[in-house]
Protein backbone atom coordinates (compact mmCIF):
# COMPACT_ATOMS: atom_id res chain seq x y z
CA UNK A 1 0.00 0.00 0.00
CA UNK A 2 6.70 5.37 -0.57
CA UNK A 3 5.85 8.84 1.16
CA UNK A 4 7.61 11.98 1.82
CA UNK A 5 6.83 15.70 2.84
CA UNK A 6 3.13 15.38 3.60
CA UNK A 7 0.45 16.94 1.37
CA UNK A 8 -1.61 18.58 4.05
CA UNK A 9 -5.29 17.94 3.20
CA UNK A 10 -7.22 18.02 5.99
CA UNK A 11 -9.35 20.23 4.48
CA UNK A 12 -9.94 18.12 1.78
CA UNK A 13 -10.34 15.32 4.16
CA UNK A 14 -14.27 14.87 3.92
CA UNK A 15 -14.20 15.04 0.13
CA UNK A 16 -12.06 11.91 0.31
CA UNK A 17 -13.55 10.33 3.09
CA UNK A 18 -16.63 8.72 2.17
CA UNK A 19 -18.84 7.17 4.66
CA UNK A 20 -19.71 4.09 3.10
CA UNK A 21 -21.45 2.05 5.80
CA UNK A 22 -23.14 1.96 9.97
CA UNK A 23 -23.12 -1.00 11.85
CA UNK A 24 -25.30 -0.56 15.33
CA UNK A 25 -26.58 2.40 13.84
CA UNK A 26 -27.40 3.75 17.97
CA UNK A 27 -24.97 3.55 20.75
CA UNK A 28 -25.83 2.18 23.93
CA UNK A 29 -27.69 4.47 26.04
CA UNK A 30 -26.60 2.51 29.35
CA UNK A 31 -22.82 2.45 27.80
CA UNK A 32 -20.29 2.81 30.48
CA UNK A 33 -16.51 2.83 31.24
CA UNK A 34 -14.20 2.68 27.97
CA UNK A 35 -17.17 2.31 25.41
CA UNK A 36 -19.16 5.53 26.72
CA UNK A 37 -15.83 7.58 26.21
CA UNK A 38 -14.92 5.69 22.90
CA UNK A 39 -18.81 5.71 21.51
CA UNK A 40 -18.23 4.09 18.08
CA UNK A 41 -15.66 2.34 16.57
CA UNK A 42 -14.29 4.27 13.07
CA UNK A 43 -12.27 1.82 10.52
CA UNK A 44 -10.60 2.63 7.19
CA UNK A 45 -9.50 1.17 3.64
CA UNK A 46 -8.58 2.26 0.48
CA UNK A 47 -11.20 1.31 -1.45
CA UNK A 48 -10.90 3.63 -4.55
CA UNK A 49 -10.89 0.84 -7.38
CA UNK A 50 -14.14 -0.46 -5.71
CA UNK A 51 -12.85 -4.21 -5.79
CA UNK A 52 -15.79 -6.04 -4.70
CA UNK A 53 -14.10 -8.52 -2.74
CA UNK A 54 -12.51 -5.88 -0.69
CA UNK A 55 -15.56 -4.33 -0.39
CA UNK A 56 -17.39 -7.25 0.83
CA UNK A 57 -14.24 -8.02 3.72
CA UNK A 58 -14.91 -4.46 4.85
CA UNK A 59 -18.34 -4.88 5.65
CA UNK A 60 -17.78 -8.53 7.21
CA UNK A 61 -15.13 -6.46 9.36
CA UNK A 62 -17.75 -3.71 10.03
CA UNK A 63 -20.89 -6.21 10.91
CA UNK A 64 -18.09 -8.49 12.99
CA UNK A 65 -16.39 -5.66 15.17
CA UNK A 66 -19.71 -4.16 16.21
CA UNK A 67 -20.78 -7.55 17.40
CA UNK A 68 -17.35 -7.75 19.34
CA UNK A 69 -17.24 -4.62 20.78
CA UNK A 70 -21.20 -4.04 21.11
CA UNK A 71 -20.04 -0.31 19.47
CA UNK A 72 -21.89 1.17 16.51
CA UNK A 73 -19.23 0.67 13.83
CA UNK A 74 -18.66 3.29 10.86
CA UNK A 75 -16.73 2.14 7.76
CA UNK A 76 -14.65 4.79 5.75
CA UNK A 77 -13.01 4.30 2.24
CA UNK A 78 -10.72 6.82 0.62
CA UNK A 79 -9.98 7.50 -2.87
CA UNK A 80 -6.24 7.02 -2.22
CA UNK A 81 -3.63 5.71 0.25
CA UNK A 82 -3.14 9.11 1.14
CA UNK A 83 -6.61 9.49 2.43
CA UNK A 84 -6.73 6.44 5.00
CA UNK A 85 -3.00 7.86 6.36
CA UNK A 86 -4.54 11.35 6.81
CA UNK A 87 -7.61 10.14 8.35
CA UNK A 88 -5.76 8.03 10.82
CA UNK A 89 -3.08 10.48 11.67
CA UNK A 90 -5.64 12.95 12.46
CA UNK A 91 -7.38 10.71 14.95
CA UNK A 92 -10.43 10.08 13.13
CA UNK A 93 -10.28 6.32 12.94
CA UNK A 94 -9.27 3.95 15.59
CA UNK A 95 -8.36 1.22 12.70
CA UNK A 96 -7.41 0.71 9.42
CA UNK A 97 -5.78 -1.76 7.17
CA UNK A 98 -3.79 -0.42 4.95
CA UNK A 99 -0.50 -1.26 2.46
CA UNK A 100 2.90 -1.39 4.36
CA UNK A 101 3.97 1.66 2.92
CA UNK A 102 1.16 3.50 3.74
CA UNK A 103 1.67 2.07 7.34
CA UNK A 104 5.31 3.81 6.99
CA UNK A 105 3.69 6.60 5.78
CA UNK A 106 1.67 6.87 8.92
CA UNK A 107 4.34 6.12 11.54
CA UNK A 108 6.64 8.86 10.14
CA UNK A 109 3.64 11.05 10.96
CA UNK A 110 2.28 10.33 14.55
CA UNK A 111 5.33 7.66 15.63
CA UNK A 112 4.05 5.13 18.59
CA UNK A 113 0.49 6.65 18.04
CA UNK A 114 -0.44 3.97 15.41
CA UNK A 115 1.22 0.31 14.86
CA UNK A 116 0.55 -2.99 13.57
CA UNK A 117 -1.35 -5.60 15.28
CA UNK A 118 -2.01 -8.16 12.76
CA UNK A 119 -2.12 -9.42 8.85
CA UNK A 120 -3.12 -11.99 6.76
CA UNK A 121 -1.18 -15.36 6.78
CA UNK A 122 -2.17 -18.12 3.65
CA UNK A 123 -2.96 -21.81 4.42
CA UNK A 124 0.72 -22.39 3.07
CA UNK A 125 2.19 -20.22 5.96
CA UNK A 126 3.05 -17.50 3.72
CA UNK A 127 3.32 -13.89 5.19
CA UNK A 128 4.29 -12.10 2.41
CA UNK A 129 3.46 -10.77 -1.28
CA UNK A 130 5.43 -9.37 -4.50
CA UNK A 131 5.67 -6.50 -6.33
CA UNK A 132 5.79 -7.24 -10.29
CA UNK A 133 6.55 -5.68 -13.55
CA UNK A 134 4.10 -7.10 -15.80
CA UNK A 135 4.08 -6.59 -19.90
CA UNK A 136 1.61 -7.47 -22.64
CA UNK A 137 1.96 -10.86 -24.03
CA UNK A 138 2.25 -9.57 -27.70
CA UNK A 139 5.84 -6.68 -26.79
CA UNK A 140 8.51 -7.68 -27.34
CA UNK A 141 10.06 -7.34 -23.74
CA UNK A 142 11.19 -10.21 -21.99
CA UNK A 143 13.72 -8.51 -19.16
CA UNK A 144 14.04 -5.02 -17.63
CA UNK A 145 17.02 -4.19 -19.90
CA UNK A 146 14.45 -4.08 -22.59
CA UNK A 147 12.49 -1.66 -20.98
CA UNK A 148 15.15 0.93 -21.07
CA UNK A 149 13.97 4.32 -22.14
CA UNK A 150 10.10 3.09 -22.18
CA UNK A 151 7.41 4.27 -20.24
CA UNK A 152 6.47 3.07 -16.75
CA UNK A 153 3.18 3.17 -14.73
CA UNK A 154 3.41 3.19 -10.87
CA UNK A 155 -0.09 2.64 -8.60
CA UNK A 156 1.00 5.09 -5.45
CA UNK A 157 3.43 7.22 -3.86
CA UNK A 158 2.54 5.48 -0.72
CA UNK A 159 1.89 1.71 -2.92
CA UNK A 160 4.84 -1.14 -1.33
CA UNK A 161 4.28 -3.57 -4.63
CA UNK A 162 3.55 0.03 -6.69
CA UNK A 163 6.20 2.25 -6.02
CA UNK A 164 8.68 2.35 -3.21
CA UNK A 165 9.51 -1.34 -3.07
CA UNK A 166 10.29 -2.06 -6.72
CA UNK A 167 12.28 0.86 -6.84
CA UNK A 168 14.43 0.26 -4.01
CA UNK A 169 15.14 -3.40 -5.59
CA UNK A 170 15.86 -2.11 -9.06
CA UNK A 171 18.43 0.25 -7.38
CA UNK A 172 19.89 -1.95 -5.81
CA UNK A 173 20.54 -4.38 -8.97
CA UNK A 174 22.30 -1.12 -10.11
CA UNK A 175 18.86 0.26 -12.12
CA UNK A 176 17.98 4.30 -11.71
CA UNK A 177 14.23 3.98 -11.72
CA UNK A 178 14.70 8.35 -12.45
CA UNK A 179 17.39 7.77 -15.56
CA UNK A 180 16.73 3.82 -16.56
CA UNK A 181 12.95 4.77 -17.79
CA UNK A 182 12.17 6.90 -20.36
CA UNK A 183 9.02 8.09 -18.76
CA UNK A 184 7.16 7.54 -15.77
CA UNK A 185 4.03 8.24 -14.45
CA UNK A 186 1.05 7.26 -11.30
CA UNK A 187 -1.64 5.09 -12.51
CA UNK A 188 -3.52 5.90 -9.64
CA UNK A 189 -4.18 2.27 -8.57
CA UNK A 190 -3.28 -1.78 -9.41
CA UNK A 191 -6.47 -1.97 -11.88
CA UNK A 192 -5.84 1.55 -13.87
CA UNK A 193 -2.36 0.54 -14.18
CA UNK A 194 -3.25 -2.62 -16.02
CA UNK A 195 -6.20 -1.14 -17.73
CA UNK A 196 -3.58 1.92 -18.88
CA UNK A 197 -1.01 -1.08 -20.03
CA UNK A 198 -3.51 -2.89 -22.13
CA UNK A 199 -4.50 0.15 -24.15
CA UNK A 200 -0.78 1.44 -24.43
CA UNK A 201 -0.38 4.12 -22.13
CA UNK A 202 2.99 2.24 -20.59
CA UNK A 203 5.41 -0.10 -21.97
CA UNK A 204 5.03 -2.25 -18.35
CA UNK A 205 3.46 -1.38 -15.22
CA UNK A 206 4.25 -2.10 -11.23
CA UNK A 207 1.60 -5.07 -9.45
CA UNK A 208 0.98 -6.42 -6.73
CA UNK A 209 1.15 -10.17 -6.79
CA UNK A 210 0.74 -13.15 -4.10
CA UNK A 211 -0.44 -16.52 -3.01
CA UNK A 212 2.82 -18.00 -4.11
CA UNK A 213 6.10 -17.56 -5.53
CA UNK A 214 8.30 -16.36 -8.63
CA UNK A 215 9.57 -20.02 -9.40
CA UNK A 216 6.02 -21.58 -8.64
CA UNK A 217 4.18 -18.86 -9.96
CA UNK A 218 1.49 -16.73 -8.15
CA UNK A 219 -2.54 -17.15 -7.88
CA UNK A 220 -3.63 -14.22 -6.49
CA UNK A 221 -3.18 -10.50 -8.05
CA UNK A 222 -5.01 -7.81 -9.09
CA UNK A 223 -4.30 -9.17 -12.68
CA UNK A 224 -6.16 -12.65 -11.68
CA UNK A 225 -9.28 -10.92 -9.65
CA UNK A 226 -9.90 -8.87 -13.08
CA UNK A 227 -9.97 -11.62 -14.82
CA UNK A 228 -12.27 -13.29 -12.88
CA UNK A 229 -14.38 -10.30 -13.30
CA UNK A 230 -13.62 -10.75 -17.10
CA UNK A 231 -12.04 -6.98 -17.08
CA UNK A 232 -8.79 -8.61 -19.05
CA UNK A 233 -7.48 -11.74 -20.31
CA UNK A 234 -4.93 -12.69 -17.76
CA UNK A 235 -2.85 -14.72 -20.80
CA UNK A 236 -2.58 -11.24 -22.58
CA UNK A 237 0.27 -10.31 -20.06
CA UNK A 238 3.75 -11.49 -18.88
CA UNK A 239 5.70 -10.94 -15.55
CA UNK A 240 9.32 -10.45 -16.44
CA UNK A 241 10.70 -8.94 -13.37
CA UNK A 242 9.71 -9.71 -9.53
CA UNK A 243 10.83 -8.15 -6.12
CA UNK A 244 10.34 -9.50 -2.60
CA UNK A 245 8.60 -10.95 -0.70
CA UNK A 246 7.39 -7.69 1.38
CA UNK A 247 5.26 -8.12 4.43
CA UNK A 248 1.78 -8.69 4.11
CA UNK A 249 -0.64 -5.52 4.46
CA UNK A 250 -1.36 -4.72 8.40
CA UNK A 251 -4.49 -3.96 10.24
CA UNK A 252 -3.75 -0.93 12.05
CA UNK A 253 -4.65 0.63 15.42
CA UNK A 254 -4.43 3.79 17.02
CA UNK A 255 -2.24 3.24 20.30
CA UNK A 256 -3.79 6.04 22.39
CA UNK A 257 -7.44 4.16 22.14
CA UNK A 258 -8.33 2.71 25.65
CA UNK A 259 -6.94 -0.53 25.77
CA UNK A 260 -10.04 -2.81 26.23
CA UNK A 261 -10.69 -1.58 22.74
CA UNK A 262 -7.40 -2.69 21.54
CA UNK A 263 -7.32 -5.91 23.22
CA UNK A 264 -10.68 -6.38 21.69
CA UNK A 265 -10.23 -5.70 17.75
CA UNK A 266 -7.00 -7.48 17.79
CA UNK A 267 -8.51 -10.64 19.38
CA UNK A 268 -11.60 -10.24 17.25
CA UNK A 269 -10.11 -10.02 14.18
CA UNK A 270 -7.66 -13.05 15.17
CA UNK A 271 -10.44 -15.33 15.78
CA UNK A 272 -12.35 -14.90 13.15
CA UNK A 273 -11.46 -17.27 10.61
CA UNK A 274 -11.82 -19.99 14.01
CA UNK A 275 -15.22 -18.12 15.32
CA UNK A 276 -16.73 -17.82 11.99
CA UNK A 277 -15.19 -19.88 8.97
CA UNK A 278 -18.13 -19.45 6.75
CA UNK A 279 -17.66 -16.06 6.86
CA UNK A 280 -14.02 -15.91 6.64
CA UNK A 281 -15.15 -17.52 3.16
CA UNK A 282 -17.44 -15.09 1.62
CA UNK A 283 -14.90 -12.49 2.10
CA UNK A 284 -12.24 -14.39 -0.09
CA UNK A 285 -10.33 -16.01 2.83
CA UNK A 286 -9.12 -19.36 1.71
CA UNK A 287 -9.84 -22.62 3.90
CA UNK A 288 -6.75 -22.78 6.64
CA UNK A 289 -5.71 -19.44 6.40
CA UNK A 290 -5.69 -17.10 9.54
CA UNK A 291 -4.46 -13.61 10.49
CA UNK A 292 -0.90 -13.13 11.90
CA UNK A 293 0.11 -11.37 15.04
CA UNK A 294 2.49 -8.28 13.86
CA UNK A 295 4.29 -5.39 15.66
CA UNK A 296 6.54 -2.70 14.04
CA UNK A 297 9.88 -3.96 13.52
CA UNK A 298 8.02 -6.33 10.99
CA UNK A 299 7.95 -3.66 8.52
CA UNK A 300 11.52 -2.17 9.67
CA UNK A 301 12.85 -2.51 6.03
CA UNK A 302 9.94 -1.38 4.39
CA UNK A 303 9.86 2.25 7.07
CA UNK A 304 13.82 2.54 6.12
CA UNK A 305 13.29 1.99 2.55
CA UNK A 306 10.65 4.81 2.89
CA UNK A 307 13.12 7.11 4.50
CA UNK A 308 15.45 6.71 1.68
CA UNK A 309 12.59 7.56 -0.99
CA UNK A 310 12.09 10.48 0.76
CA UNK A 311 15.63 11.82 1.31
CA UNK A 312 16.00 10.83 -2.79
CA UNK A 313 13.32 12.91 -3.61
CA UNK A 314 14.57 15.94 -1.54
CA UNK A 315 17.67 15.43 -3.41
CA UNK A 316 15.95 15.90 -6.72
CA UNK A 317 14.74 12.25 -7.55
CA UNK A 318 11.42 12.14 -9.73
CA UNK A 319 8.80 10.02 -9.28
CA UNK A 320 7.22 10.03 -12.37
CA UNK A 321 5.97 12.72 -14.80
Amino acid sequence: MGDWPVLMRSIALAALLVLAACGGNNANPDASGWRKEVSEVRIGANLGEENPTALARLDAYRDYIAKSTGLPVKVFKAADYNGIIQALASGQLEMASMGPAAYANAHAQIGDKVTPVLANRSAEGLSGYYSTLIVRADSPYRTIDDLRGKTIGYVDFNSASGYVYPRWALKKQGVDPDTFFGKSAISGGHIQGVLALENGQFDGVFLVSGAGAPRTGFTNSTLYAMAARGLVKAEDFRIIWFAGPIANSPHVIRTDRPQPLKDILRGALAAMPYDDPELWADIGLSNGSDMQPMQASDYAEVIAIRNAEVQSRRAGGSAGN
